[in-house]
């Protein structure tokens, strides 16, 4: 298969991304091949790799067609079972990646290495575990200078930590909404002033805004006087060292939202359970699945039940505090093949950046086999005010099979969310509108009623 350029990575001429029949390839100009060459000799790369901190790479063998002729070195990278954003990450995993981004920083500068950037995007997981996947952000450190990446790094991970620690605005509409991160003017202007006075605000929020602009007119270059300056190493280290003590005290202090204590299952008896996960888990059985997609995934209980039959699960849940929940629990598990991702599937991340191909929207990001839509279809068509053809076309949107749960009206959660709904909007809120629609798109396997009476599984097969 030719190799085609990713659209995500332009923005570093010396460093390109290219895809090739599922494998990944860095194609490098003869600065990017020094640097490489330079960083795979150091000590903490190495090390890194070995710890699964950085993805691993080698010299590609053979080299796929479409790779640009004159082409200095071409790498190969391990392919990561899927493509996640930071604005789909929880609070947890936006810090636990800016920790491992400074710590890398950090062990480089010992090495005499140092990063270009310090991009959020630069981290991929795999499962609850980050992994730095830009190899050619790394380069030699040049004296006198300080490293480019801070600003980057602020406002990619430290200011969107700060706004959710300590103002509990979540960060991901900012990040959605603006690729580049949050300026430190804007982050100033969100913090309230005794947050100003919380450790690192001062210095690395008001005085950036400050310093900001200060020099948004003027024609000095700082590096120059850095350099004349006797700018040194060892100020850097200081400095990271002090940047990681304020991120790792960034706390989220939220106890408790709609669904974080919904784990208790309090309308499900143990035969719905059971039943329940017995069809999920037969469902899946049925092929090998590479990636499977649970759509409100809660605390993950149907995650791992589909786990044995699926390469990878992406566990997706709208209630940020879930999620955050979730990754923890399966960091601590050490879990590398389930996912967890913030989002609303009533707005799923969109394509975004340049040519809005940059970065890519989450339905069609990659093939998925089967879906998982349990206790999801009622908050969807009835929160949402979606209605039910366009709930099940956006399940069919990601192809492969699927699971979904249907809840009649007599069921007390939809129930509950119609009681406040005004009189005839969700008339078309029926059983045998829903299996109408999953007719258009699907063909039926299987079809079982819960014992409780007011739920209904369907498999579906496209």
């Amino acid at each position: 298969m030719t190799a085609a350029a990713e659209p995500g990575s332009f923005r570093d001429p010396s460093s390109r991304v290219f895809v090739a029949d599922d494998r990944i390839y860095r194609v490098l100009d003869d600065q990017g091949r020094a640097d490489f060459v330079a960083t795979a000799k150091a000590p903490f790369f190495n090390h890194a790799v070995k710890a699964g901190q950085i993805v691993k790479t080698s010299v590609a063998d053979p080299v796929p067609p479409g790779i640009p002729e004159g082409s200095t070195e071409v790498l190969e990278h391990e392919r990561l079972s899927f493509v996640s954003y930071p604005y789909e990450w929880s609070f947890s995993m936006l810090r636990d990646a800016a920790l491992l981004h400074l710590d890398l920083v950090r062990a480089g500068l010992d090495d005499g290495i140092i990063t270009k950037d310090g991009s959020s995007y630069n981290i991929q997981w795999r499962g609850a575990t980050p992994v730095f996947i830009d190899i050619g952000s790394f380069e030699p450190v040049r004296d006198g200078e300080p490293w480019f990446g801070y600003r980057q790094f602020c406002e990619l991970f430290l200011y969107p930590l700060m706004i959710q620690s300590y103002r509990d605005l979540p960060f991901h509409p900012w990040l959605r909404g603006a690729i580049d991160g949050i300026t430190p003017a804007q982050c100033r202007d969100m913090l309230r002033r005794r947050d100003l006075r919380r450790k690192g605000a001062f210095a690395h929020v008001y005085l950036q805004a400050r310093l900001e602009a200060k020099h948004a007119d003027t024609d000095e270059v700082a590096v120059d006087t850095l350099k004349s300056s006797g700018f040194k190493t060892d100020l850097i280290k200081h400095n990271i060292d002090k940047l990681r003590g304020v991120v790792a005290g960034l706390k989220w202090k939220r106890s408790a939202s709609e669904w974080s204590k919904y784990s208790e299952r309090g309308h499900y008896t143990d035969d719905d359970l059971n039943i329940k996960r017995d069809f999920v888990v037969e469902a899946a059985s049925k092929k090998p699945r590479k990636l499977s997609v649970d759509i409100g995934c809660n605390d993950g209980f149907f995650s791992k039940a589909v786990l044995e039959h699926s390469d990878y699960v992406i566990a997706v849940d709208s209630d940020h505090l879930v999620v955050d929940l979730l990754y923890q629990k399966l960091k601590q598990e050490g879990e590398e093949r389930i996912l967890p991702l913030v989002m609303n599937l009533a707005e799923p991340s969109p394509g975004l950046g340049w040519r809005s191909i940059e970065r890519k929207p989450f339905i069609g990001r990659q093939p998925v086999d089967m879906v998982l839509g349990l206790a999801v279809v009622h908050h969807l068509s009835i929160s949402n005010m979606v209605p039910l053809p366009d709930v099940v076309a956006m399940f069919a949107d990601f192809g492969g099979d699927a699971v979904i749960e249907f809840p009649s009206r007599q069921d007390p959660m939809v129930a509950k969310l119609l009681q406040n709904k005004r009189q005839g909007v969700h008339d078309d809120y029926r059983l045998d509108v829903f299996e109408a629609a999953l007719a258009d798109h699907y063909t039926i396997v299987k079809r079982t009623e819960l014992p409780s009476g007011t739920r209904t599984l369907f498999h579906v097969e496209q």
